[in-house]
């Protein structure tokens, strides 16, 4: 089965993160990509100089569309922007069968603030419809109101604390710990698994967090339990930065490579 991916995300012109990516990642793990688009930016490999906010209504209608014509096995969701798109995005998919990855997306790679702080409120109430969030180190802090995880344990309580705001799941992404191992705790009612990584030595990194959560549902939609699923998408972001530097794109934090898998070298 091809399954049919909803990401629900902004725009990154320089094709390295939101909408681009997670169309990217989604072909590339197979699944059929769809997309409602929440904010227009103008942005490169060195920054964010932009930012147009889609009106709610124009969100609604875009979900709306897909759900009155298409079976849609798995849903994505990045960028968001401000309370009401949140809203909008939580009522439109209300009563959806079907996993619904959220990506907590606050600060763009370049430093830059994509979600603003009154935003983080409604963001939290929106976390219950979540079959599992992705959230970095700093994410997860802003999500919690507290200091950022620098430590194993650290990340554990923390990963605890975003499974009691009531998504099912918790993806804890590791990679701001520092040394050479780059960890992800995956935590849910039945416990707490560790997924190695080892981090590598490139600037290419824009789009790591799109590329994963667009990943792991697509892989949700063809039926894989979450274990497997976030131990395969991980991977195939691991492949995705490694194979980056065979991309000259832009001179600051470069793409991954999506299609690594398929243009070797």
């Amino acid at each position: 089965m091809i399954p049919n991916i909803l990401s629900i995300a902004g725009s990154d012109p320089s094709g390295g993160a939101g909408i681009q990516a997670d169309i990217k990642a989604i072909s590339a793990n197979r699944g059929y990509a769809m997309a409602a688009i929440t904010a227009l930016t103008a942005q490169n490999t060195q920054g964010v100089t932009a930012v147009q906010m889609i009106g709610p209504e124009m969100v609604a209608a875009q979900i709306a569309a897909l759900r009155a014509d298409i079976r849609i096995h798995a849903v994505k969701i990045g960028m968001l922007g401000d309370a009401a798109i949140i809203r909008a995005v939580s009522d439109g998919l209300q009563g959806l069968d079907a996993p619904i990855v959220l990506d907590p997306v606050m600060v763009a790679k370049s430093g830059d603030r994509l979600l603003q702080a009154d935003a983080v409120a409604a963001l939290r109430v929106m976390l219950p419809l979540a079959a599992v969030i992705t959230p970095n180190l700093p994410e997860a802090a802003d999500l919690l109101d507290q200091p950022e995880a620098t430590t194993r344990d650290g990340m554990q309580a923390q990963a605890l604390a975003l499974l009691a705001l009531g998504p099912c799941a918790v993806l804890l992404k590791g990679g701001h710990l520092a040394g050479d191992d780059c960890p992800d705790l995956l935590a849910d009612a039945g416990g707490m698994t560790w997924l190695a990584g080892t981090r590598h030595a490139t600037r290419n990194t824009h789009g790591t967090g799109c590329t994963l959560s667009s990943a792991l549902a697509t892989l949700l939609g063809q039926g894989l339990p979450l274990p497997q699923a976030a131990a395969q998408a991980k991977a195939f972001v691991a492949r995705a930065i490694a194979g980056a530097d065979a991309l000259r794109v832009g001179q600051g934090h470069g793409p991954t490579h999506h299609f690594h898998d398929f243009f070797k070298g």
